[in-house]
C-alpha cells in the first residue's frame, strides 16, 4: 500500500516537495477513530513511547522513594535538548538514587539547542564528545537507573535486551499496546536500548489507554495519568526551548499530550476525547511529522475550539530564508 501525501512543501506558487505518511487515531478499546495510510505496517516507535517505558519508574515505587515531582517525571519521558536545566535535573535524580552520571549507558552527544551548544563548547573540547548526561535520552536512562536501584537490581548493563529493566519494559509495552514485542522485530535505538517495530494502530491504542486508564489495572492507570500530567504540566523538561512538543503542550494547557520520536514518528493523546494518536512520515522528516500532528489534532477538535488558531501555525507554516523573506510554506494536506 502506498501511503498518501499528507504534507506539501511549496516555494512560491509551486509545490517543491511532498511527504507521504500514515496516521492512526484509536480509542482505548482498539477501535479506529480516524485513519490515513497503512496503519498496520510495523514501525519502530523510537522515542515516541518513552511515557510508556517510564511506567515502571512509578509502579516500582522508585519515583516516590526519591521524591520525584512533575519536572523529574517529565524528564524521564523526555527527548530533551540538553539544556542546562535538563542536565542538572538528570544529575539531581541520579544523586538521589546514590549514583553519578557515569552510570548512564546512552552515550553522549552535543546539544541540539544552538545557545546551549555554544555554551557546551566552552566546557568540553570541540574535538571531544560531551558526557552521556547531555544525551537527549539521559532523562529516560536516569529513570531506568533509579528503577533498578530502588528494586535492588544491579543497573550495570541495563541497556541490554536480557537485563531485568528491559525485560520489564518489554512486558509493559506489550500489555499497554496489545502488540507483540518479539525478538524478530527488535532493533537497537539511538540510545542503545531495544526498540520493537509495531503497528501505528497499536501505539495509538496504547496512548488512548494511557490517557483514559481504560483497559489498564488501577495502579497502572494512576501511574499513566501521573506521567502524562507531568509532561503536560512541565513540557520544557520533556523537550526544550522552542521545541514542538513543548509548545504544543503549552498551547494545550493540560488538554494535549505529544511525544516525538526519531524518523518522523509521533505519538499523542487527547484525554478529553479518549483517543491516542500515532503517525509516521515515510521519509522520516520532522517538519512533516509536526505539521501532521497539528493537523490531525485540529481535525479531531471542534471547529470553534480556541486551540484551532494556535494549531494553524504548524498546519500551514511559513518558510523564511536567511534574509527573513517569506519564500514558501509547509502545509498539511489531510482534510481538516
Amino acid at each position: 500500500m502506498t501511503n498518501p501525501i499528507l504534507v506539501e512543501v511549496s516555494r512560491g506558487p509551486k509545490v517543491e516537495s511532498v511527504h507521504r505518511g500514515a496516521i492512526a487515531v484509536m480509542d482505548a478499546q482498539g477501535k479506529s477513530v480516524l485513519s490515513f495510510g497503512d496503519t498496520e505496517a510495523p514501525v519502530f516507535p523510537r522515542s515516541a513511547v518513552k511515557a510508556i517505558q517510564a511506567l515502571p519508574l512509578i509502579e516500582s515505587g522508585a519515583a516516590d522513594a526519591y521524591g520525584f515531582g512533575d519536572k523529574e517525571l517529565s524528564l524521564a519521558c523526555s527527548s530533551h535538548s540538553g539544556e542546562d536545566e535538563h542536565v542538572a535535573m538528570a544529575r539531581s535524580m541520579l544523586k538521589r538514587a546514590g549514583f553519578s552520571e557515569d552510570m548512564l549507558e546512552c552515550g553522549g552527544h552535543w546539544s541540539t539547542n544552538h545557545r546551549t551548544l555554544l555554551h557546551q563548547t566552552t566546557i568540553y573540547p570541540i574535538n571531544s564528545t560531551p558526557p552521556a548526561v547531555c544525551n537527549n535520552c539521559s532523562g529516560k536512562h536516569t529513570g531506568f537507573v533509579c528503577t533498578a536501584a530502588h528494586t535492588g537490581v544491579d543497573p550495570k548493563g541495563y541497556i541490554g535486551r536480557d537485563h531485568t529493566i528491559q525485560k520489564n519494559i518489554n512486558t509493559v509495552m506489550q500489555e499497554v499496546t496489545g502488540a507483540a514485542h518479539d525478538e524478530d522485530i527488535c532493533g537497537t535505538d539511538g540510545c542503545s536500548i531495544p526498540t520493537y517495530a509495531v503497528p501505528l494502530s497499536a501505539m495509538a491504542t496504547g496512548f488512548a489507554r494511557m490517557a483514559t486508564g481504560v483497559g489498564l489495572p488501577p495502579e497502572r492507570a494512576t501511574a499513566a495519568k501521573r506521567l502524562l500530567n507531568a509532561c503536560m504540566n512541565e513540557p520544557f523538561y520533556m523537550a526544550g526551548t522552542k521545541r514542538f512538543c513543548t509548545e504544543y503542550m503549552t498551547l494545550g494547557a493540560g488538554r494535549l499530550f505529544a511525544k516525538t520520536g526519531a524518523e518522523g514518528v509521533f505519538c499523542a493523546a487527547i484525554p478529553e476525547l479518549g483517543v491516542g494518536i500515532a503517525l509516521k512520515v515515510d521519509d522520516g522528516t520532522t517538519r512533516a511529522s509536526e505539521a501532521m500532528m497539528a493537523a490531525v489534532t485540529a481535525r479531531l477538535l471542534p471547529a470553534d475550539d480556541p486551540l484551532q488558531q494556535g494549531l494553524a501555525r504548524w498546519t500551514d507554516k511559513r518558510m523564511r530564508n536567511w534574509n527573513g523573506l517569506d519564500v514558501g510554506r509547509v502545509t498539511a494536506t489531510l482534510p481538516l
